[in-house]
């Protein structure tokens, strides 16, 4: 039991170190808590699913602290089978965010639900990230 604990604790840091240093690379993740699995590039437009719950960090942050803090602290909304693990890091402000992140392959649609689910949760959502295009739609 105790060895099955550990594991579980080594591919979890495992994971938490791999998703920042993707972040820092790439400024982008997509990824999913129950598998550890990353998104590959999809032609569909990502954004926050629960604005309400997006940590931004400031650039001297310690990402991999604050990664594992928002797990724990959002885990049962990260299991969500329409829901993965997203980071970006906002190329203006350099700040890292950390969401709850649904997709919609359709832009105008992706657009229309991101808003009314700023409006409902009270948070703006500030863009919509293609990964497969690598293209960001400012709201």
């Amino acid at each position: 039991m105790q060895f099955q604990s550990q594991l579980a604790r080594y591919y979890f840091e495992k994971y938490v170190l791999e998703v920042a240093i993707v972040t820092l690379e790439k400024g982008v993740t997509a990824s999913k808590l129950d598998t550890y699995q990353f998104l590959s590039a999809v032609d569909a437009w990502g954004f926050p699913k629960h604005p309400g719950k997006t940590v931004i960090l400031p650039p001297d942050a310690d990402l991999v602290s604050e990664l594992k803090n928002f797990i724990t602290t959002n885990e049962s909304l990260l299991r969500e089978t329409d829901c993965w693990l997203g980071t970006w890091i906002n190329p203006q402000t350099q700040h890292c965010y950390l969401d709850i992140t649904t997709s919609h392959p359709d832009l105008n649609e992706a657009r229309r639900i991101a808003l009314e689910i700023s409006d409902r949760e009270g948070r703006r959502i500030v863009a919509l990230y293609n990964s497969k295009q690598n293209k960001t739609i400012y709201l």
